[in-house]
């Protein structure tokens, strides 16, 4: 958020902060969900990249449509296994998966 938009809110009585304030987590707790976001959003790129459907990917994984469209939404009921499965069931290289997670979970620009 821009520091004037901040500023604004601020003046009129809101209080801004993050998520990770919001929930009370810790940074641990944070650093997972910015790390299965990134790896989310990555299966989601790989897969657009290989010209894959959801379906077809579900396919490769032995799973369903709806389970892979959860996966690219960040559903808190996918484990990060499933995440980084399907980023390989997708074609990501290794080198792609361990630079979003050397990166800490934070996403990149692509």
């Amino acid at each position: 958020m821009d520091s004037r938009k901040r500023r604004k809110l601020q003046a009129a009585g809101w209080r801004v902060g993050s998520a990770k304030d919001f929930l009370g987590l810790t940074p641990d707790e944070a650093a997972l969900i910015d790390l299965k976001l990134s790896l989310a959003s990555l299966v989601r790129s790989v897969r657009q990249r290989a010209k894959l459907s959801q379906q077809a990917l579900a396919e490769r994984l032995g799973s369903s449509q709806s389970r892979v469209a959860k996966l690219e939404a960040g559903d808190e009921s996918v484990s990060l296994d499933l995440i980084v499965k399907a980023a390989f069931a997708a074609g990501a290289k290794k080198s792609e998966v361990a630079q979003v997670i050397s990166r800490g979970g934070r996403p990149s620009v692509r």
